[in-house]
């Protein structure tokens, strides 16, 4: 089973930019939306989203479960642009156009998203660690932990994008 543990923070300030070695663009969408993960009355709720990104000249069909929190289970597949570019005209809510900035800290490396388009002004950090209790460094420019706030994942914004939050959401005042 493939398994996923990562901790998300906002990023504060520009610190990072200098120390960043790589920037991938990506796109990406997703063939079920808020409402399909959701249980409805006399439904199933799907139990895992399913995303298909393309970053840089490579595509790929990923799934993840639905679980809140730093560890999911996480499958991802190769798939040919062509087909990832066809399969991103089916997906349903927007596309989340971001730019991800590789920068090492510590020994580690830090997924710094830069989103764009409708959720311009977005910036996240990530790091994936091998176990949910594995320290880490934290540089200065990482600010708030927001691991477990469900509207900072890439579905929920494909969904409700951070141009349609709140002035509150915006600030981090609101959960």
């Amino acid at each position: 089973m493939a398994i996923e543990i990562e901790r998300k923070f906002l990023v504060s300030g520009e610190g990072w930019r200098a120390a960043a070695h790589t920037a991938v663009p990506m796109a990406q969408g997703y063939l079920n939306d808020l409402a399909a993960m959701d249980a409805m009355p006399g439904r199933v709720a799907m139990k895992a989203s399913v995303r298909v990104r393309i970053a840089g000249g490579e595509a790929y069909l990923n799934l993840k479960s639905r679980e809140l929190g730093h560890t999911r289970q996480e499958f991802d597949y190769p798939i040919p642009l062509a087909d990832a570019r066809d399969l991103l005209a089916l997906c349903v809510g927007g596309l989340v156009d971001k730019v991800r900035h590789h920068v090492e800290v510590g020994g580690r490396v830090w997924e710094v998203d830069e989103f764009l388009g409708d959720n311009a002004g977005l910036v996240v950090a990530e790091l994936e660690l091998e176990s949910a209790d594995a320290a880490f460094e934290r540089p200065d420019w990482l600010g708030r932990e927001v691991t477990d706030s469900a509207r900072y994942y890439n579905l929920a914004l494909a969904t409700r994008p951070f141009a349609r939050w709140s002035p509150a959401e915006r600030d981090g005042s609101t959960v």
